[in-house]
């Protein structure tokens, strides 16, 4: 049977990573947006972000756009290749026979 990555498994990171895997791989999204994207609290959010960074999933850079803080986050590359290596896993879950035409 297929292991799914835990890291990423967890609904809200799920969300998290689906949500940065739709920008490009230099794109980073400002932490509001995504809170306001995925109606999540900041202290949530906050959470699992840090999960996700801690695993290599995710980079976030803090700035300054005027005098305003500013953090940003992108999908790293290797958080790029774990949600692809997920989503095989689950579709290998959803429909094995598929896995088994492709080996």
């Amino acid at each position: 049977m297929t292991e799914l990555d835990p890291v990423i498994h967890a609904q809200a990171r799920l969300r998290v990573v689906a949500s940065l895997s739709a920008l490009g791989d230099s794109d980073r999204i400002t932490f509001p947006r995504l809170q306001e994207l995925l109606a999540m609290t900041a202290g949530n959010l906050s959470v699992h972000l840090r999960k996700l960074e801690d695993a290599g999933y995710v980079e976030i850079s803090k700035t300054h756009r005027g005098r305003t803080p500013t953090t940003l986050i992108r999908l790293s590359r290797r958080g790029r290749l774990a949600f692809e290596e997920y989503t095989e896993a689950i579709r290998a879950l959803l429909d094995p026979t598929s896995s088994k035409e492709q080996s």
